[in-house]
């Protein structure tokens, strides 16, 4: 009997420390980093496709840097996909990456995707790698951009 109870005791006492490390992890404003995947992906085909062509019109692309950004992202999609979204999409939207508002029409609806993934194509141009680009959308860099001028 007494091995019983200590064998709870000790399960019990397991779950209260691996509750208590994860909430510590989870509440850490510090630690807390949208989602995004840490290296490219094996298969770009096996991923849902970045809208383009014909689907960049209609009342989603009302003004050119919409359309302008789309035909961006298109061109460095792998670099998306290893970057976090600021705009908490990934809690609200299920969203993996940066990638995945550009599957849809979300980042035409949001000031801060649209401004990460024109920040990342510029990067991507000046031969900055994702994690270096990744570590400047933490600092915030992309803020700057003003979408009207793009």
């Amino acid at each position: 009997m007494k091995s019983l109870i200590k064998r709870r005791w000790v399960l019990g006492l397991t779950v209260f420390a691996i509750t208590a490390a994860s909430y510590a992890q989870w509440s850490n404003p510090a630690d807390d980093v949208p989602a995004y995947h840490p290296s490219a992906p094996l298969k770009v085909s096996a991923l849902p496709p970045i809208m383009a062509g014909s689907q960049l019109t209609g009342e989603n692309f009302r003004f050119p840097w919409q359309v302008h950004v789309y035909q961006q992202a298109v061109k460095i999609g792998n670099v998306l996909y290893q970057l976090p979204c600021n705009c908490r999409c990934d809690r609200s939207l299920g969203h993996t990456s940066l990638r995945s508002c550009y599957e849809t029409a979300h980042s035409t609806e949001c000031d801060t995707c649209a401004k990460e993934g024109f920040f990342a194509y510029q990067q991507t141009k000046l031969g900055k790698t994702p994690a270096q680009i990744r570590a400047a959308i933490a600092r915030h860099e992309y803020e700057s951009i003003d979408l009207e001028k793009q």
